[in-house]
C-alpha cells in the first residue's frame, strides 16, 4: 500500500511544511489581530472605561446624597428649631394680648362704673331738686289756700292742710 500521507512526517515535519505552517499562523495572527483582537480590546478598553466612569459618577452621587442629607437634617434642626422659637413667641404675645386686654377691659369696667355712679348722683340731684321743687310749689299752693280761706281755728287749718297734703300727693 502505497500512502500519499506518511503519519511520520506530522510527528516529524520537514522544513517546507513547518514555514508554511509558521507563516499561515503569522497570517491568521494579522489578520485576527487587526480585525478580531484590535476591536475586542478596544471594546473591553471602552467597557472599563464605562465601568470606571460609572463607578466615580455613582461615588459623586453618593457624596452628594450624603451632603443633600446633611443639609437636609441641618435645615430640619433649623425648622424645629424656628418652630419651637415660634411657638414660644406665639406664646408671649398671647399672655401679654391676654393680659393687656384684661387690664383694658378692668379700666373700661372702672370707667363704665364711675360714669354709672356719676349718671346715678345727678339723677339724684335732678330729683331731689325736682322734689324740692314739688314741695315748694305744693308749699306755695297750700299756703295761697290757707290765705283765702279765713280759717278760725286750729283744728280747721290743721285738717285743711292735712286735706290738701293729701290732695296734691295724689295727684303727683
Amino acid at each position: 500500500m502505497i500512502l500519499l500521507f506518511d503519519p511520520m512526517s506530522l510527528i516529524t515535519p520537514d522544513l517546507g511544511f513547518t514555514f508554511w505552517t509558521f507563516l499561515a499562523f503569522v497570517i491568521f495572527w494579522i489578520i485576527a489581530g487587526k480585525f478580531a483582537v484590535k476591536p475586542i480590546v478596544s471594546s473591553i478598553e471602552a467597557r472599563n472605561q464605562k465601568i470606571e466612569d460609572e463607578l466615580l459618577s455613582a461615588q459623586k452621587a453618593r457624596l452628594e446624597f450624603e451632603a443633600l442629607k446633611s443639609q437636609n437634617d441641618d435645615l430640619l434642626k433649623e425648622a424645629r428649631e424656628e418652630r419651637h422659637r415660634l411657638l414660644v413667641e406665639a406664646k408671649q404675645d398671647a399672655d401679654n394680648f391676654r393680659s393687656t386686654e384684661l387690664a383694658k377691659a378692668k379700666e373700661d369696667a372702672a370707667r363704665l362704673l364711675d360714669q354709672a355712679k356719676n349718671e346715678i348722683e345727678n339723677q339724684k340731684r335732678a330729683a331731689i331738686s325736682e322734689v324740692k321743687k314739688e314741695v315748694g310749689a305744693i308749699s306755695i299752693s297750700i299756703a295761697e289756700k290757707l290765705v283765702r280761706e279765713k280759717l278760725t281755728d286750729n283744728a280747721s287749718q290743721q285738717s285743711l292742710v292735712t286735706k290738701l297734703v293729701n290732695e296734691s300727693l295724689s295727684s303727683n
